[in-house]
Protein backbone atom coordinates (compact mmCIF):
# COMPACT_ATOMS: atom_id res chain seq x y z
CA UNK A 1 0.00 0.00 0.00
CA UNK A 2 1.36 2.97 -0.78
CA UNK A 3 1.48 6.33 1.62
CA UNK A 4 -0.50 9.02 1.11
CA UNK A 5 1.36 12.44 -0.78
CA UNK A 6 2.66 14.46 1.76
CA UNK A 7 0.40 17.40 2.51
CA UNK A 8 1.15 20.88 0.56
CA UNK A 9 2.75 23.44 2.78
CA UNK A 10 0.36 26.25 3.74
CA UNK A 11 2.15 28.55 2.16
CA UNK A 12 0.83 27.31 -1.39
CA UNK A 13 -2.98 27.05 -0.65
CA UNK A 14 -5.36 29.09 -1.60
CA UNK A 15 -6.73 30.45 1.47
CA UNK A 16 -10.71 30.24 2.87
CA UNK A 17 -12.39 32.85 5.20
CA UNK A 18 -15.58 30.80 6.12
CA UNK A 19 -18.34 33.75 7.39
CA UNK A 20 -21.31 31.76 8.59
CA UNK A 21 -23.03 32.08 11.60
CA UNK A 22 -23.75 28.53 12.03
CA UNK A 23 -20.76 26.63 14.43
CA UNK A 24 -21.91 23.18 12.83
CA UNK A 25 -21.66 24.30 9.33
CA UNK A 26 -18.86 26.25 9.78
CA UNK A 27 -17.11 23.24 11.54
CA UNK A 28 -17.91 20.82 8.24
CA UNK A 29 -16.75 23.12 5.89
CA UNK A 30 -13.67 23.57 7.87
CA UNK A 31 -13.26 19.69 7.76
CA UNK A 32 -13.80 19.69 4.09
CA UNK A 33 -11.80 21.96 2.98
CA UNK A 34 -8.58 21.55 5.48
CA UNK A 35 -8.45 17.72 3.76
CA UNK A 36 -7.90 19.29 0.37
CA UNK A 37 -4.12 19.73 -1.17
CA UNK A 38 -5.01 23.07 -2.55
CA UNK A 39 -7.41 24.42 0.36
CA UNK A 40 -6.61 26.10 3.66
CA UNK A 41 -9.36 27.62 6.01
CA UNK A 42 -7.63 30.91 7.11
CA UNK A 43 -10.12 31.86 9.77
CA UNK A 44 -13.91 31.76 10.43
CA UNK A 45 -15.85 34.28 11.63
CA UNK A 46 -20.15 34.25 12.42
CA UNK A 47 -20.77 37.90 11.69
CA UNK A 48 -19.86 40.35 8.57
CA UNK A 49 -18.61 42.94 11.07
CA UNK A 50 -16.21 40.07 12.50
CA UNK A 51 -15.38 39.40 9.23
CA UNK A 52 -14.15 42.55 8.05
CA UNK A 53 -12.07 42.69 11.05
CA UNK A 54 -10.75 39.70 10.12
CA UNK A 55 -9.64 40.39 6.51
CA UNK A 56 -6.15 42.04 6.93
CA UNK A 57 -5.07 39.57 9.34
CA UNK A 58 -6.14 36.58 7.43
CA UNK A 59 -5.28 37.58 3.53
CA UNK A 60 -7.90 35.48 2.39
CA UNK A 61 -8.01 34.40 -1.43
CA UNK A 62 -11.54 33.83 -1.14
CA UNK A 63 -14.42 34.67 1.44
CA UNK A 64 -17.03 31.95 1.95
CA UNK A 65 -20.27 33.58 3.10
CA UNK A 66 -23.54 32.74 3.84
CA UNK A 67 -26.37 35.71 3.04
CA UNK A 68 -28.21 36.21 6.36
CA UNK A 69 -25.49 36.91 8.91
CA UNK A 70 -26.72 38.58 12.74
CA UNK A 71 -26.78 42.26 12.06
CA UNK A 72 -25.32 43.34 8.46
CA UNK A 73 -26.41 40.77 5.85
CA UNK A 74 -23.87 39.40 3.38
CA UNK A 75 -25.11 41.56 0.45
CA UNK A 76 -23.99 44.60 2.45
CA UNK A 77 -21.04 42.79 3.45
CA UNK A 78 -19.97 42.28 -0.09
CA UNK A 79 -20.13 45.48 -0.62
CA UNK A 80 -17.98 46.69 2.31
CA UNK A 81 -15.53 44.52 1.91
CA UNK A 82 -15.20 45.41 -2.37
CA UNK A 83 -15.27 48.84 -1.00
CA UNK A 84 -11.92 47.97 0.92
CA UNK A 85 -10.65 45.59 -0.93
CA UNK A 86 -11.95 45.50 -5.06
CA UNK A 87 -10.05 42.36 -6.00
CA UNK A 88 -11.27 39.95 -3.07
CA UNK A 89 -13.00 37.07 -4.31
CA UNK A 90 -16.04 36.37 -2.23
CA UNK A 91 -18.62 33.32 -3.08
CA UNK A 92 -21.92 33.07 -1.38
CA UNK A 93 -22.88 29.49 0.04
CA UNK A 94 -26.83 29.77 1.26
CA UNK A 95 -29.85 27.40 1.88
CA UNK A 96 -32.02 30.36 0.38
CA UNK A 97 -33.26 30.41 -3.08
CA UNK A 98 -31.02 31.03 -5.43
CA UNK A 99 -32.92 32.23 -8.25
CA UNK A 100 -33.84 35.08 -5.72
CA UNK A 101 -30.77 36.00 -4.47
CA UNK A 102 -27.72 34.82 -7.03
CA UNK A 103 -28.14 37.94 -9.33
CA UNK A 104 -28.55 40.34 -6.04
CA UNK A 105 -25.06 38.54 -5.18
CA UNK A 106 -23.64 39.18 -8.85
CA UNK A 107 -24.70 43.02 -8.82
CA UNK A 108 -23.32 43.40 -5.62
CA UNK A 109 -20.03 42.20 -6.47
CA UNK A 110 -19.78 38.73 -5.25
CA UNK A 111 -18.38 36.09 -7.84
CA UNK A 112 -20.71 33.05 -7.25
CA UNK A 113 -23.65 31.76 -5.90
CA UNK A 114 -24.22 28.30 -4.45
CA UNK A 115 -27.11 26.68 -2.81
CA UNK A 116 -25.72 24.63 0.48
CA UNK A 117 -28.06 21.44 -0.64
CA UNK A 118 -25.76 20.94 -3.28
CA UNK A 119 -23.35 18.97 -1.31
CA UNK A 120 -19.46 19.36 -0.93
CA UNK A 121 -17.87 18.47 -4.46
CA UNK A 122 -20.02 20.63 -6.04
CA UNK A 123 -18.77 23.32 -3.44
CA UNK A 124 -15.34 22.41 -4.19
CA UNK A 125 -16.20 22.97 -8.13
CA UNK A 126 -17.84 26.58 -6.99
CA UNK A 127 -14.78 27.54 -4.97
CA UNK A 128 -12.15 26.27 -7.72
CA UNK A 129 -13.65 27.92 -10.40
CA UNK A 130 -14.11 31.74 -8.58
CA UNK A 131 -10.45 31.21 -7.49
CA UNK A 132 -9.62 30.52 -11.32
CA UNK A 133 -11.42 33.69 -11.60
CA UNK A 134 -14.54 32.61 -13.39
CA UNK A 135 -18.26 33.33 -12.18
CA UNK A 136 -20.27 30.47 -10.75
CA UNK A 137 -23.79 29.91 -10.66
CA UNK A 138 -25.78 26.42 -11.36
CA UNK A 139 -26.90 26.48 -14.91
CA UNK A 140 -30.73 26.82 -14.22
CA UNK A 141 -29.50 30.18 -12.98
CA UNK A 142 -27.24 31.36 -15.80
CA UNK A 143 -30.09 30.83 -18.34
CA UNK A 144 -32.40 32.58 -16.21
CA UNK A 145 -30.75 35.50 -16.10
CA UNK A 146 -29.70 35.59 -19.74
CA UNK A 147 -33.77 34.66 -19.93
CA UNK A 148 -34.57 37.82 -17.83
CA UNK A 149 -31.61 40.33 -19.18
CA UNK A 150 -33.22 39.60 -22.51
CA UNK A 151 -37.06 39.85 -21.54
CA UNK A 152 -36.52 42.57 -18.93
CA UNK A 153 -38.47 45.65 -21.11
CA UNK A 154 -41.63 43.22 -21.63
CA UNK A 155 -42.34 42.11 -17.99
CA UNK A 156 -45.34 42.12 -16.91
CA UNK A 157 -46.28 44.47 -13.89
CA UNK A 158 -47.08 43.43 -10.52
CA UNK A 159 -45.44 42.49 -7.64
CA UNK A 160 -42.26 41.73 -8.01
CA UNK A 161 -39.48 41.91 -5.12
CA UNK A 162 -36.46 41.58 -7.83
CA UNK A 163 -36.72 45.02 -8.77
CA UNK A 164 -36.47 46.59 -5.07
CA UNK A 165 -32.87 47.85 -4.23
CA UNK A 166 -30.85 45.85 -2.06
CA UNK A 167 -31.92 48.00 1.09
CA UNK A 168 -35.47 47.83 0.38
CA UNK A 169 -35.34 44.35 -0.43
CA UNK A 170 -33.76 43.27 2.98
CA UNK A 171 -36.34 45.54 4.91
CA UNK A 172 -39.31 44.03 3.00
CA UNK A 173 -37.54 40.40 3.97
CA UNK A 174 -38.05 41.79 7.52
CA UNK A 175 -41.46 42.62 7.35
CA UNK A 176 -42.41 39.43 6.35
CA UNK A 177 -39.98 38.25 8.81
CA UNK A 178 -42.44 39.87 11.86
CA UNK A 179 -40.23 42.46 12.67
CA UNK A 180 -41.44 46.05 13.26
CA UNK A 181 -39.96 49.18 11.21
CA UNK A 182 -38.49 50.37 14.79
CA UNK A 183 -37.07 46.54 15.17
CA UNK A 184 -35.79 46.72 11.55
CA UNK A 185 -34.28 50.40 12.03
CA UNK A 186 -32.29 49.04 14.64
CA UNK A 187 -31.09 45.62 13.49
CA UNK A 188 -30.00 47.78 9.92
CA UNK A 189 -28.31 50.75 12.19
CA UNK A 190 -30.77 53.37 10.28
CA UNK A 191 -33.49 55.87 11.35
CA UNK A 192 -37.67 54.93 11.85
CA UNK A 193 -38.02 57.63 9.40
CA UNK A 194 -35.72 56.18 6.61
CA UNK A 195 -37.08 52.39 7.38
CA UNK A 196 -40.78 54.55 6.48
CA UNK A 197 -39.08 55.96 3.64
CA UNK A 198 -38.63 52.19 2.53
CA UNK A 199 -41.38 51.23 3.27
CA UNK A 200 -43.54 54.01 0.69
CA UNK A 201 -41.18 52.61 -1.92
CA UNK A 202 -41.52 49.19 -1.72
CA UNK A 203 -45.55 50.14 -2.00
CA UNK A 204 -44.90 52.27 -5.04
CA UNK A 205 -42.81 49.87 -6.46
CA UNK A 206 -44.79 46.67 -5.86
CA UNK A 207 -48.10 48.57 -6.95
CA UNK A 208 -49.57 47.56 -3.74
CA UNK A 209 -52.34 50.27 -2.37
CA UNK A 210 -51.32 50.61 1.49
CA UNK A 211 -48.88 49.24 4.22
CA UNK A 212 -51.28 46.83 4.82
CA UNK A 213 -50.83 45.73 1.35
CA UNK A 214 -46.74 45.72 1.69
CA UNK A 215 -47.24 43.76 4.77
CA UNK A 216 -49.38 41.20 4.15
CA UNK A 217 -46.93 40.78 0.48
CA UNK A 218 -44.06 40.45 2.66
CA UNK A 219 -45.58 37.91 5.22
CA UNK A 220 -46.85 35.92 1.90
CA UNK A 221 -43.25 36.52 0.29
CA UNK A 222 -41.39 35.00 3.58
CA UNK A 223 -43.70 32.22 3.75
CA UNK A 224 -42.79 31.04 0.13
CA UNK A 225 -39.53 31.36 0.82
CA UNK A 226 -39.30 29.10 3.95
CA UNK A 227 -40.76 26.07 1.62
CA UNK A 228 -38.20 26.25 -0.79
Amino acid sequence: MKPNPPTPPAKSRRRILIVDDHPITRYGLVQLLNEQPDLLVCGETQTAQEALNSLPGARPDLVLADITLPGKSGLEFIKDALARYPDLRILVMSMHDESVYAERVLRAGGRGYIMKSEGGARLLEAIRAVLDGQLYVSKNVSLSLLNALAHRRSAPAGPRPGILTDREFEVFQLLGQGFSSRDIAVRLGVSPKTVGTHRLHIKEKLQLRSGAEVLREAVRWAATQQLV
